[in-house]
């Protein structure tokens, strides 16, 4: 039987404390951001799944499977610049207002899937 061997140990134990202090670091975010996390997900997790099923299927109607994936990661990017507006730590955008950032976001999306139609056909 092999002994595990102490550096296996100390990388283990390296790893929980990094997970713990990221939670922990992680539960004091504000709960907008929290929410923009979610939505950030849900957008890479649908893209995600597109991409398996187009594997599993066949990928017939291409312009379709590409608009619905770069929809979706379109869609999480524009969420990614949303998040970095809004964090109040950020002091690059502490002049510009919540209320502007999604404005712009809510626009950016809207051409975004203007663009998304037009290439469906």
């Amino acid at each position: 039987m092999v002994k595990p061997s102490s550096s296996s140990s100390s990388t283990s134990q390296d790893a929980l404390a990094l997970i713990n202090s990221l939670r922990s670091a992680y539960s004091a975010t504000p709960t907008a951001l929290k929410i923009i996390d979610l939505y950030v997900g849900f957008a890479v997790s649908t893209a995600i799944i597109q991409v398996v099923y187009m594997a599993l299927v066949g990928s017939f109607p291409f312009n379709s499977f590409l608009s619905g994936v770069l929809s979706c990661i379109g869609t999480a990017v524009l969420a990614v610049c949303l998040r970095i507006q809004v964090n109040k730590e950020n002091k690059e955008f502490k002049d510009l207002a919540p209320e502007r950032a999604f404005a712009d976001f809510v626009l950016c999306n809207l051409v975004l899937h203007l663009v998304i139609m037009n290439f469906l056909g």
